[in-house]
């Protein structure tokens, strides 16, 4: 199983539909919630190339993108293969 992580805020509706679609496909997901910034704030935009919007998703390290993003890879077919 591929190790995903997922940075969130709360009442995002984005975060929640990306965590949506993982729950649905069953993977497993670290959370980080980063609605009141901090350390986990800054990491997460260093890993994201500067990118500051949530959700920011990872998996096994490589940066997948937002929900948007997360969306694209499971309508074309290729969110399964990565999660695993």
């Amino acid at each position: 199983m591929a190790k995903i992580e997922i940075y969130t805020k709360a009442f995002c509706p984005y975060c929640t539909r990306a965590k949506r679609l993982l729950d649905e496909k069953g993977a497993a997901f670290d959370e980080h919630d980063i609605t009141m910034g901090g350390p986990k704030r800054q990491e997460m935009i260093q890993r994201a190339s500067g990118r500051s919007t949530v959700p920011q998703i990872f998996i096994d390290d490589r940066h997948i993108g937002g929900s948007d993003d997360l969306a694209a890879l499971e309508r074309d077919g290729r969110l399964d293969p990565l999660i695993g």
